[in-house]
């Protein structure tokens, strides 16, 4: 029987800001699942600010997953990027 290997998990991208509670959630999601994410604050990080308010995204959280870009914690939308049940 052939070996199937493991799905590579697409890049994730959470932008947030200090003292976000749905940022804060967002994170915890992530560890809950062992979802590897890199971290970028939009407060100290200009360029990353406007590349989420280009993308149609006034606030944060915002998660970018592969090329996907999602306003908000949107936990079904996420699960459905990355392929979760």
């Amino acid at each position: 029987m052939a070996e199937t290997k493991p799905k590579r998990q697409k890049q994730v991208v959470l932008f947030t800001s200090p003292g976000c509670i749905w940022c804060t959630r967002a994170k915890t999601f992530f560890k809950r699942n062992n979802i590897k994410f890199k971290t970028i604050d939009i407060s100290t990080n200009k360029q990353a600010a406007k590349d989420c308010e280009r993308h149609g995204c006034r606030g944060v959280p915002v998660v970018l997953v592969g090329s996907q870009w999602i306003c908000g914690f949107d936990e079904p939308k996420i699960k459905k990027a990355l392929d979760l049940r």
